[in-house]
């Protein structure tokens, strides 16, 4: 991999890796190449085998401020082709994190505006400091949170959106907790116990199980989502479900987890 210049990724250990946002000065916000840093590494991410789990979180008092103004300047100037070629990058980084096979999970100290709320909306778990302020901020600069809609979308769905996305309003952890982008919200002398018990937690469960499960959740969605009718479509879920629970039941880790479960022991993964 290439050498990293705004993102860092250390391991403590062979079961998950950190990334962090590292442009503190600037509040971690977004230019190309951070961009193009953050893609890179969840493609390559897809090849860890033996990696359960990934934190993503970022250095200084912001998590991030979504779109860095030098950035910002370049595209103004740039032509409206260069603008949508620079719209797709910032695609392809939310949807390679979207895509990563194993848990994603956002580790939440500091305010998340714009394109930053975008980040968290990739992320399968977020936990969050009661103190973090959210915001679209967009609107704000003449813009629309578009390229993260799409993600956004799906994890706060209709009403939340016109409210937040139109009015540019900062929210509260607690309102992103209501929303459902954010799933657990601590307080500061909890924060070290709570990531400690979340790491705990995923260190123990079954990598392929995860894997598996996480794919079942997109899949399932793609299914619901089908213009087949509803007799295709619920046989196909059917087939599909029953298959997955079958071929599970009978792999090393549900042989394990099962054995586990009968001589009333915790399985080893």
């Amino acid at each position: 991999m290439e050498d990293l210049k705004w993102i860092s990724i250390s391991s403590q250990d062979l079961d998950y890796l950190e990334i962090t946002l590292n442009r503190p000065q600037v509040h971690n916000a977004f230019n190309s190449e951070m961009i193009a840093e953050i893609t890179q590494v969840f493609k390559a991410i897809k090849e860890q085998a033996l990696v359960k789990f990934v934190i993503l979180k970022a250095e200084g008092k912001s998590f991030s401020a979504g779109a860095d103004l030098e950035w910002m300047k370049k595209m103004k100037e740039a032509s409206l082709e260069d603008n949508r070629a620079d719209a797709l990058k910032l695609a392809l980084m939310f949807e390679t994190i979207n895509e990563c096979p194993i848990p994603v999970i956002a580790l939440v100290e500091g305010n998340a505006f714009g394109g930053g709320v975008g980040l968290l909306a990739v992320c399968d778990y977020v936990l969050c400091l009661s103190s973090v302020q959210f915001c679209f901020s967009e609107v704000k600069l003449g813009l629309a949170p578009a390229v993260i809609s799409p993600f956004v979308y799906k994890k706060i769905q209709h009403s939340f959106a016109r409210a937040f996305f139109i009015t540019g309003k900062n929210f509260s952890a607690m309102d992103a907790l209501k929303m459902g982008l954010v799933h657990e919200v601590v307080e500061g002398l909890e924060w070290e116990e709570k990531i400690r018990d979340l790491k705990s937690l995923l260190k123990s469960l079954a990598p392929n199980a995860q894997r598996a499960t996480k794919k079942l959740i997109f899949d399932l969605e793609s299914m619901l989502l089908s213009n087949d009718n509803e007799e295709s479509k619920n046989n196909n879920i059917k087939n599909y479900t029953t298959s997955l629970i079958a071929d599970l039941r009978k792999s090393d880790e549900g042989q394990v987890g099962m054995t586990a479960l009968l001589e009333k022991r915790k399985p080893q993964f």
